[in-house]
């Protein structure tokens, strides 16, 4: 039904016929010559519809917006001046000949041929016109061009594509599991995997020594702009490695990435950074390199204030007291100071304190903020140096349990960053290593992994599990990119008896490690060879590297953040019969009176 793509007749064809298909992207009635932009997935081209074509003509008249057709014509040369470098096809226009409706439509919900604000939920529940706009087409295009080119280093280097299960068994770690009822086994469940971990590590012992595969996962969780219920990882094992060369080749093949398809060249190597130093500068194990504010601690000049909002938590141990400058600070209104104060207040900070320089030379008396007075000189002037703080900068500051001031620093770091516009380079790279094993829950009053609890504690370290496990430090590491996480990983237990100690800390007991786990301890005890590996999510990398806002703009068919689907209206209820032959009866809501 055609001849060529709209986007690709161009200057070449001059003098020849063409059929094209596509839908009608915009009709304009010049003087009784008719014009359409006629539009696919390659791009725009420009029809001429003259009156003395008397049936295409009349055919052209009553198209409408989204009309589906089909236009054969000859390819001119646009007149002279005429030309629009926006379009490929923009040199040369089709004189139609013949002209077929061959679908009519309504008219849709929003303007595809304008910058019209649209609400993302009207989006979604038209989708698939959504995804006819030239923006989001090329976005999916991008995306495809991403997983071909990782697949295609990855083919390269000798690792095997292989499926893993997606019906499989439930586990007492990481995110809530979408659970699948078993019609055939009465009562029994399913789950959708989180990740391959299990598998890709059975791989491993079964001899394939390299394996990746484009997965789908999933996780019942609280959603944000970077997640989505169901995704998609890159995800990969390789056997016999050390995590340098793992980590070597990881690197290389996202530096290809980048020279190929956007045409950047990434840092060699990507700088590294400990997680205890990411945490101390940043407040993040996923720092934003760009911007150039740090966090910097002042417990030491602290604990013998009388200020008790400092004193408290500079004398707690899991206390932090952390000072960050802003450069040209002073600028900043009392309501934007007040509106920040709310901002970290999200993550649990009591209050934002501040002090703003407006004459470094003039001591205290060039010093601005409500908490001097509770602060000894001596004190203030060395909050001033140790930060570097000059004239017309200003100084926040966090104190609290270190984990409320890193995350509530570290985001307003963020913040600050991009409504300050302190945004500095394109694309700042970082692997993050030497992470904790395990962080200790208060709630729980227990350990917990930092990452997964197959990931594998550093050599050195082993004899800190049985001594002092929040010592331990893990082979895990993560690829960073301008603040997100592009893929993270780890070498993995390969001994069965570090893989019961690691999860007798965590709290899992014989028993329950046999019925969850049992299969891996077996694997384990029949020749494991060492083995590392890591995973990367596409949706963010595609997100990243289209510069859109959220993975709902890569993403064909997305949820909602409330993880429903406005399309199908999923998730939605079932009728009585297939509940019953799932052994499965719904708890009624209890009805309030009123």
């Amino acid at each position: 039904m055609r001849s060529h793509y709209c986007g690709d007749v161009n200057e070449t064809l001059e003098a020849q016929t063409v059929t094209v298909s596509g839908w009608m992207h915009r009709r304009r009635d010049h003087g009784g010559v008719i014009f359409i932009d006629l539009r696919d997935r390659e791009g725009l081209v420009q029809v001429v519809c003259n009156p003395e074509d008397v049936e295409s003509f009349a055919v052209a008249e009553r198209v409408r917006s989204e009309y589906v057709l089909q236009i054969t014509g000859e390819v001119r040369l646009r007149p002279a001046g005429s030309d629009n470098d926006d379009l490929k096809s923009g040199k040369i226009e089709i004189v139609a000949k013949e002209l077929t409706i061959l679908n009519s439509s309504e008219t849709p919900p929003f303007p595809l041929h304008e910058q019209a604000e649209v609400s993302e939920d009207v989006r979604l529940r038209h989708r698939y016109i959504d995804l006819r706009r030239p923006e989001m087409l090329q976005k999916l295009r991008f995306r495809s061009q991403i997983t071909s080119r990782l697949r295609n280093f990855l083919d390269d280097k000798g690792f095997l594509d292989i499926e893993t299960p997606i019906l499989t068994k439930a586990t007492p770690e990481g995110a809530r599991d979408y659970l699948v009822p078993s019609r055939t086994h009465a009562g029994d469940f399913f789950a959708l995997p989180q990740s391959p971990q299990l598998f890709k590590q059975l791989l491993m012992i079964s001899g394939m020594d390299r394996y990746y595969q484009v997965v789908r996962c999933f996780r019942d969780e609280d959603l944000r702009a970077d997640r989505q219920p169901e995704f998609t990882q890159l995800d990969i094992e390789t056997s016999f490695v050390e995590e340098q060369d793992l980590m070597a080749l990881m690197e290389q093949m996202i530096r290809e990435l980048f020279d190929k398809v956007l045409n950047v060249s990434l840092p060699n190597p990507f700088p590294r950074m400990s997680y205890e130093e990411a945490m101390s500068r940043f407040g993040s194990d996923k720092p934003d390199l760009r911007i150039a504010l740090e966090l910097v601690d002042v417990n030491d000049l602290m604990k013998s204030v009388d200020f008790k909002v400092f004193s408290g938590p500079a004398n707690d141990e899991k206390g932090r007291v952390a000072a960050m400058k802003v450069p040209n600070g002073v600028s900043l209104s009392r309501k934007e100071i007040d509106d920040y104060t709310k901002y970290v207040s999200i993550y649990g900070a009591k209050g934002l304190a501040y002090i703003k320089v407006n004459d470094i030379e003039a001591g205290i008396a060039g010093l601005q903020s409500p908490i001097l007075k509770f602060l000894p000189n001596d004190v203030v002037a060395l909050i001033m140096q140790r930060t570097g703080a000059k004239t017309g900068d200003l100084v926040f500051f966090g104190a609290d349990k270190a984990q409320i001031v890193n995350e509530a620093l570290g985001a307003l770091r963020v913040k600050l960053g991009h409504d300050l516009e302190m945004i500095s380079g394109d694309w700042q790279p970082l692997w993050v290593v030497d992470f904790p094993m395990f962080e200790w829950d208060d709630k729980a009053n227990r350990w917990t992994a930092l990452h997964h609890p197959f990931t594998a504690p550093r050599e050195s370290d082993l004899a800190l599990l049985d001594s002092n496990p929040g010592q331990c430090l893990s082979r895990a590491y993560d690829m960073v990119l301008n603040g997100t996480e592009l893929g993270g990983g780890s070498m993995r237990i390969h001994q069965a008896d570090v893989q019961n100690k690691v999860f007798t800390l965590l709290g899992i007991d014989e028993e329950q490690a046999n019925e969850k786990f049992g299969f891996l301890l077996d694997a384990l005890k029949y020749g494991c060879p060492p083995h590392g590996g890591l995973a990367f999510g596409l949706d963010r990398l595609a997100m990243l590297m289209t510069d859109s806002a959220s993975i709902r703009d890569v993403m064909a068919f997305p949820k909602t953040q409330s993880a429903s689907c406005l399309l199908t209206d999923a998730p939605s209820a079932v009728n009585e019969r297939q509940l019953k032959e799932l052994n499965i009866r719904l708890r009624k809501s209890p009805v309030i009176a009123e």
